[in-house]
């Protein structure tokens, strides 16, 4: 599905964009909560000034998409699949960059039930370019407290190349930025390239790391670094919809460039 026009109505039929199934109600209180310095919000990003509530919706507006309405404060929102699209084409031209310099490459993901499908298809492509997909071997965990969860020990494992957080057999939903602070300080030297979501792609960020993001319009932290000038590139997009949906948008960031 190379086709944009295709690509769109993909996008808006499988509420990836457009109405997505996110409630107005969450992406407002998502600003607050950012904005009281909560850091699963922050995702490991350090604002370089202070921001206002009507400042960071505006950015969500220009960025995302959400309905500029400040009137609409309940029901659905929206993301704009204009918006979608052009930033997959920025990073389809940044991952075929880095294919052509065959770049090391660090992947993950705080959604292992959703864009987990796309970071899969893109680090199999990257490694096939000649990329270096790089897996650090890692000995942390992050002893579970009544924040995170229920007595077992979280860690990072990796899946086809791309980083989760799991515990035991099962994979977590994360938006932390331990993890991914973890996983740099494992490296004898910087990636050339992050791919990844959530707190894994705010800390690569923050670092002054090139970064590839995905953020959901609940999420505002990466679109406002982006907004700051900080090194990263934000698709908006419903982030946890059924993974084989999200073919066709790993199937765009691709085109041109992997075998």
């Amino acid at each position: 599905m190379s086709d944009t026009g295709d690509l769109r109505r993909h996008l808006v039929e499988s509420r990836i964009a457009g109405r997505v199934d996110t409630s107005r109600q969450d992406n407002l209180r998502n600003i607050g909560r950012m904005l009281d310095d909560a850091p699963e919000y922050w995702f490991g990003l350090h604002r370089r000034r202070e921001w206002t509530f009507d400042e960071v919706f505006d950015v969500m507006v220009r960025l995302c998409g959400i309905d500029p309405d400040p009137m609409h404060t309940e029901g659905v929102d929206t993301i704009d699949p204009d918006l979608t699209i052009a930033a997959l084409d920025r990073h389809r031209d940044r991952l075929a960059l880095a294919a052509q310099r065959q770049e090391r490459v660090v992947l993950a993901t705080g959604h292992p039930t959703g864009i987990l499908a796309i970071h899969l298809v893109v680090a199999a492509g990257l490694r096939a370019a000649g990329c270096d997909v790089v897996v650090p071997r890692m000995s942390w965990s992050w002893p579970w407290d009544t924040d995170w969860g229920r007595g077992r020990p979280r860690h990072v494992r990796h899946l086809g190349g791309v980083g989760v957080m799991a515990s035991g057999g099962e994979l977590m939903h994360t938006h932390r930025p331990e993890p991914m602070q973890a996983l740099l300080a494992a490296l004898d030297a910087p990636p050339d390239l992050v791919v990844a979501d959530h707190g894994w792609a705010g800390t690569a960020a923050e670092a002054g790391l090139d970064t590839l993001g995905f953020a959901d319009c609940n999420d505002p932290a990466l679109f406002v670094a982006e907004s700051e000038g900080k090194p990263i590139i934000t698709v908006p997009l419903d982030d946890n919809v059924p993974p084989h949906l999200y073919d066709p948008v790993s199937a765009r960031l691709l085109a041109g460039w992997a075998a």
